[in-house]
């Protein structure tokens, strides 16, 4: 890519899980995925379910171990390749680089809504203040009721916690924002607002790669289409190579 800076590299990238208690059962996900995504555009993976989409994100973030190729994310001027970075320089990008919405908020007990969206920037050296006031005009755009503003978001409604979600990972401003189904809970209006979040981030320079399974949304929002196809039966031997590679990965305007 020219046109614009690009962020992520993705290079024959391949998953299998090793199921151990089913005696040692290997489970291909995805093979040979390649890929690049720069600044200012939405890269939207799509697929069956079962093609490794949210597994794929997961590979970006630094939660998954590749099995095969290499992942590099731009860091300033630099390159980090996530397969065998250390534990702490992940941490940092994910702190600096890479910003991240799951398909459920993990809920910090005792912490009030307000402070998780806050806390991204809390990390960051941002005063307390400011990054309550930057959260809360994130919570009243996704059109979170102030009243929720301070209790824990742990009895909140799905939709109530992902908008809370969402807010949390836009906040921070990271180059590079990784989004698995982050509509998934909400109702027509609020997914309304989410895509204009998500164009807004665009147009800010920043790398989106997301997953969404409305229609409706995914066109609103994708630049680019990553088909991911389904890939190889289960194999008791890992150590052998298929003929011919499997599950690449389309790449579609």
């Amino acid at each position: 890519m020219t046109q614009a800076q690009t962020m992520i590299e993705v290079r024959g990238v391949g998953k299998m899980f090793t199921l151990h208690n089913q005696g040692g059962v290997c489970l291909p996900v995805f093979e040979n995925v390649d890929f690049d995504a720069a600044r200012g555009e939405c890269l939207v993976l799509a697929g069956p379910s079962g093609t490794g989409k949210s597994t794929l994100l997961r590979c970006l973030y630094g939660n998954y171990l590749t099995t095969a190729g290499t992942i590099r994310v731009r860091d300033g001027a630099g390159w980090v390749t996530l397969t065998g970075a250390p534990e702490q320089r992940i941490l940092r990008l994910r702190r600096d680089v890479i910003g991240y919405v799951s398909q459920f908020l993990r809920v910090i007990p005792r912490v009030g809504a307000l402070d998780v969206v806050a806390e991204p920037l809390r990390q960051r050296g941002v005063a307390l203040d400011e990054a309550r006031e930057r959260a809360a005009v994130l919570l009243a755009r996704l059109r979170l009721p102030e009243r929720l503003w301070r209790l824990p978001p742990a009895t909140f409604s799905g939709g109530e916690q992902q908008r809370v979600n969402i807010a949390r990972g836009l906040i921070g401003g990271h180059p590079v924002l990784l989004l698995d189904e982050p509509t998934a809970s909400l109702d027509a209006d609020n997914r309304a607002v989410v895509v204009e979040l998500i164009r807004e981030a665009m147009a800010a320079g920043r790398c989106l790669v997301g997953i969404f399974h409305d229609e409706a949304v995914r066109d609103a929002v994708a630049s680019r289409v990553l088909t991911l196809k389904p890939t190889l039966k289960p194999t008791l031997e890992p150590t052998l190579k298929p003929a011919a590679p499997a599950g690449a990965a389309a790449l579609t305007e």
